[in-house]
């Protein structure tokens, strides 16, 4: 399957069928095929052709999903660049990625006013950009999607991830979580990250269902935008899960059109799983995945057993292992840096051969996360490797500390991180948000962890925050964090 194809063949098959909506515009099948193609042929009328990279710096709307199949069927790329970013950055991406055009909303064209590329400007896309239908390609090889890593550890890079790569995980997400032509999915992810591309609207669509995009997530709103719409499932974050969870117990909406819902982006606490499952009465079907992957390569099942506190068992198609630092495979059970192999691993790092070569070796993807595999095959994460702290010679994993402190009825949000110490190497410092209506001093926190963890584990310092730092898709920003404890 080659995702270029996929509004041809839903015009074909049900053209009157229910395809994408937002809240301005709903359409079908076939009215997506035909829009389509007209893009594409504005595409074309702007001199963009196979090879080419075109970029979208918009906000969660149809005319991006529009823009993402039109380049697609053409043999061009998408960069999606986040719209929040400022004019640098989204100027680096622009360069870095060699974009030929960015369609672009009002507020990110006037960002980008003095940027070199030609803006398109998003009412084109809707009224009057298009030209003569270019034929459809289907290569394999050629290059669908840039996207770029969030740039923690300096520039971001761009993750190549070709049309095998797209077609591999749409595959195995339709596989996985029985997708069909009566999937409806709402998406509230931004559309700028993969996981709100592959998970929320190609596969669905790839699939025969239909998906309704949100702007944005909005804890008061969200539950009647899920009544009215009436969706099979949705993607979210731990973030989401837990404010939805902190939600006033008078809060009882009707979700029975919710077959399950996903978490991904980061690791979900295990008690707050069973939390909104016991609440809400939706399994939560967590999994694991990054960019380079191309979103997904383990996930709890929909059917048999789930394992909160694990991320799930390898995706079909998909091998997951542990390796200690010499690359040599560990047994079940120790623990070590989780590779992932399979199709849908990335091709590299456009223009970084050096990381390139880092992260892909001897077919396998270095993901740089700790973990180890259960009995049964389930990845357990342990941290990010780069997040382990080193505390007078022991290993320190900030998540296994970020676990004890979700199990304080009072916390809504915990991350832990390291700071320098001239004695002992480095001193773990924790920082919590609260949930709304909740109270808890920094010194009932540290006592609640000593009752759970070794002396040397407990945070030596511990700040509760109106709320943690996040970055658009709702992951707590460690960077920040770290910086602050420095300067204390």
């Amino acid at each position: 399957m080659h995702v270029g194809e996929i509004p041809r063949l839903r015009a074909e098959k049900a053209p009157h069928d229910p395809c994408v909506a937002d809240e301005r515009v709903r359409l079908t099948s076939g009215e997506f095929a035909a829009a389509v193609e007209r893009l594409s042929g504005g595409f074309a009328s702007l001199g963009i052709g196979a090879g080419d990279v075109v970029a979208t710096m918009l906000p969660n709307c149809v005319e991006m999903v529009l823009a993402l199949f039109a380049a697609w069927r053409m043999g061009a790329a998408v960069t999606p660049v986040n719209p929040v970013l400022t004019a640098d950055e989204a100027g680096y991406q622009l360069r870095d990625s060699r974009a030929k055009v960015v369609i672009a909303d009002s507020a990110s064209s006037q960002k980008l006013s003095g940027a070199d590329v030609r803006i398109v400007p998003v009412d084109d896309v809707r009224r009057t950009l298009g030209g003569p239908v270019p034929p459809l390609r289907t290569e394999p090889a050629d290059l669908a999607l840039l996207v770029y890593t969030s740039g923690t550890t300096g520039r971001p890079k761009g993750v190549m991830l070709d049309h095998a790569n797209l077609a591999a995980m749409t595959e195995q997400i339709i596989t996985v979580l029985e997708i069909g032509p009566t999937t409806r999915c709402l998406l509230v992810l931004p559309l700028f990250h993969v996981n709100g591309i592959m998970a929320s609207v190609v596969s669905p669509l790839a699939a025969g269902g239909s998906t309704v995009i949100l702007a944005g997530f909005d804890p008061k709103a969200f539950w009647q935008q899920v009544e009215r719409h009436r969706p099979t499932y949705f993607s979210a974050v731990p973030t989401i899960y837990l404010v939805l969870n902190s939600l006033p117990p008078e809060v009882k909406p009707d979700l029975s059109s919710l077959q399950f819902v996903v978490c991904g982006a980061a690791p979900m606490p295990a008690d707050a799983i069973v939390e909104f499952e016991r609440r809400y009465g939706i399994p939560v079907v967590e999994g694991y995945g990054l960019s380079e992957g191309t979103v997904a390569s383990t996930i709890n099942p929909l059917h048999g057993t789930r394992k909160p506190g694990t991320v799930g068992l390898a995706l079909p198609g998909q091998e997951v292992a542990i390796v200690d630092d010499e690359g040599r495979h560990r047994p079940q059970g120790a623990v070590g840096e989780v590779v992932i192999r399979g199709r849908n691993v990335m091709r590299g790092y456009l223009g970084k051969p050096e990381a390139t070569t880092e992260a892909l070796r001897d077919g396998w993807l270095y993901t740089g996360d700790v973990g180890h595999l259960d009995p049964d095959g389930y990845l357990v994460l342990v941290d990010r490797k780069k997040d382990m702290i080193i505390w007078g010679g022991e290993n320190i994993y900030p998540k296994e500390i970020e676990g004890v402190l979700y199990q304080h009825p009072a916390v809504q949000e915990a991350a832990v991180v390291g700071r320098p110490d001239p004695v002992y190497g480095e001193q773990s410092v924790a920082y919590v948000s609260l949930r709304p209506g909740m109270q808890a001093s920094s010194d009932d926190l540290a006592e609640h962890c000593k009752a759970s963890l070794a002396r040397f584990k407990v945070p030596r310092d511990l700040y509760v925050l109106d709320t943690l730092p996040k970055n658009t898709i709702g992951k707590i920003l460690k960077g920040p964090l770290r910086e602050d404890a420095r300067s204390r």
